[in-house]
């Protein structure tokens, strides 16, 4: 198990876009851990296990605490990483694997789709844009989005910010066209 410093859930709600109201508010959600990096100042790791493999428990533990903060159902989800500086993004990387997607797909209720990911390396503070997309079907354009994530204090240079996100819905009045949730649904997607 990874060991946690802080658990940070952020919570955004939009009720409008456009000066039009939705129908149904957009909230996006982002639980994050902040854990101890244990490749942390030690150079180059070729085996990156001991991050990858408690990254399963995580990706439970912030699918379950992403999916209460929504309190409905997902459509949406991402996940994301930033690595302090006395780490590399590969670390961040390695948190994310399918060990992680798996088990937060699970704790969330399952997802077709591949998770949209990002990472970096930063220091406390560092922002990072994490993307969201359809669960079911990449190519449903209403739900491509992002949720802002920072954590004030974190990561320390030997931390790593972990990132599990939720959206109930896609944009407030989106019309790009292009593949629906419906149309993904009917076709088995």
């Amino acid at each position: 198990m990874l060991e946690i410093r802080k658990v940070h859930l952020i919570v955004d709600e939009t009720r409008q876009a456009g000066g039009r109201p939705g129908n149904t508010p957009l909230r996006k959600v982002a639980a994050i851990a902040v854990v101890t990096n244990p490749l942390a100042g030690k150079g180059f790791v070729e085996d990156l296990s001991e991050l990858v493999e408690p990254s399963e428990a995580l990706g439970r533990e912030l699918g379950e605490r992403a999916l209460e903060a929504l309190g409905g159902t997902p459509e949406s989800y991402g996940k994301a990483a930033i690595c302090g500086i006395a780490g590399e993004q590969e670390h961040a990387n390695a948190c994310l694997t399918s060990a992680f997607g798996d088990s937060f797909r699970f704790a969330i209720g399952g997802g077709k789709a591949w998770i949209t990911s990002v990472t970096k390396v930063g220091g406390p503070g560092t922002a990072i844009d994490v993307p969201l997309a359809y669960k079911d079907e990449i190519w449903v354009r209403s739900h491509y989005d992002a949720i802002e994530v920072r954590v004030p204090g974190a990561p320390l240079p030997d931390e790593i910010m972990v990132v599990a996100a939720l959206a109930n819905r896609g944009r407030l009045h989106a019309r790009l066209g292009g593949l629906t949730v419906e149309s993904a649904m009917q076709a088995g997607r």
